[in-house]
């Protein structure tokens, strides 16, 4: 009898053991992707559809061959393949869900490949919610500003922005409106963030050229590894932004690769596509062919008492953000920021939960 029941008593351990593992090993095939996907005027809810110069092939992947049409939008994380010459641009359909960006993810965004992608609009080039990472690829992001006053404008608006693995991206804002605030990078907080440990720009072996009359930069934080300011002089992460060696906001900013002896032929290591002015060289990126909209000179403003706010209007549901007074500029860290920010972590923790009980419950059942 009591061994029945030693019996009985060491099987179910061993089901509830095994449930645990099979919930272990299981979960990453809950991982986040996109919802629904926005593009070339048309919306998708479910993967495996493909049109001229693209394929959404799950949840989490789109690729870009060739594509050239109207913006493209998705609610979710999603890995953006790029391979050859790629731009979106900002739809004028007046019942067009995406209005102001040539990109839009409401969640994180991974920019990926071989390619390059052009985005423009008229408030931003490309807008992400969360984080925002560009992985070795070639990224041209403009916004011109075209009927937009008293709100900010960016190349790139984001929560969080990355360039690594010898990622190239230019990004300009111009706005000739009334009251409008120009930037190249605008890394704000839009509710979906990590609040005050976001809005940092991580650069790592990599090239970025920025520019904005009132900022080419605007940030809380940031870290360079293997890489460098080459312009501005002296330039380090200010309190809201890059900032010059006399602590004034820095038009134009451009960062490379930290080299030591550079390659034969350069005088400076390769050059960011638009060679540090934000304009496009012939043939160097993926905005070649478009002339640059911004001046070519913009003087160095001081940081304001209070950095701008930002209201995207439309589908761009970005809130007003506030921007901390500047204060003394902070030394650049060396440690380079990971992105994107998802839940992996705390599933790891989970995970670690389930495996140590399924142990101590197949120990016991083993003990019997």
């Amino acid at each position: 009898m009591f061994a029945a029941k030693s019996h009985t008593s060491r099987h179910h351990i061993a089901i509830v053991a095994m449930a645990c593992l099979c919930v272990l090993l299981g979960g990453p095939s809950y991982a986040a992707g996109a919802e629904s996907l926005i593009i070339a005027g048309a919306t998708y809810y479910e993967p495996g559809v493909s049109g001229p110069g693209w394929a959404w092939t799950d949840a989490g992947h789109l690729e870009l061959n060739g594509y050239a049409g109207e913006a493209i939008g998705a609610e979710g994380d999603l890995v953006l393949t790029l391979a050859g010459q790629n731009s979106v641009t900002e739809s004028h359909a007046p019942d067009a869900d995406i209005t102001l960006c040539g990109m839009e993810v409401w969640g994180n965004l991974t920019l990926r490949g071989t390619g390059t992608l052009t985005a423009t609009g008229s408030q931003c080039g490309i807008h992400v919610s969360q984080a925002l990472v560009v992985d070795g690829c070639t990224v041209d992001a403009r916004a011109d500003g075209a009927d937009i006053s008293d709100e900010a404008v960016a190349g790139v608006i984001a929560g969080d922005m990355a360039v690594r693995g010898g990622g190239r991206i230019v990004a300009v804002g111009a706005g000739p409106g009334a009251g409008v605030r120009a930037y190249g990078v605008y890394l704000q907080d839009a509710g979906l963030g990590a609040g005050a440990t976001g809005c940092r720009l991580s650069v790592d072996a990599s090239w970025l050229d920025a520019t904005g009359a009132d900022g080419g930069v605007a940030c809380l934080g940031g870290s360079l590894l293997s890489a460098r300011f080459v312009s501005p002089a002296g330039g380090t992460f200010g309190a809201s932004g890059v900032v010059d060696a006399s602590g004034a906001v820095a038009p134009h900013v451009v960062v490379e690769p930290d080299v030591v002896t550079p390659p034969a032929g350069e005088n400076d290591g390769p050059d960011v596509p638009g060679s540090g002015t934000g304009e496009p060289d012939g043939g160097a990126g993926p905005a070649a062919e478009q002339p640059g909209t911004e001046p070519t000179t913009v003087p160095a403003m001081k940081p304001a008492a209070t950095s701008p706010k930002t209201n995207i209007t439309t589908k761009t549901r970005v809130t007003k953000t506030t921007v901390p007074a500047p204060s003394k500029p902070k030394a650049t860290s060396a440690t380079a920021a990971t992105l994107p920010k998802t839940g992996d972590s705390n599933w790891i923790a989970v995970s670690f939960t389930f495996f140590l009980l399924a142990t101590v419950l197949l120990a016991t059942a083993c003990r019997r």
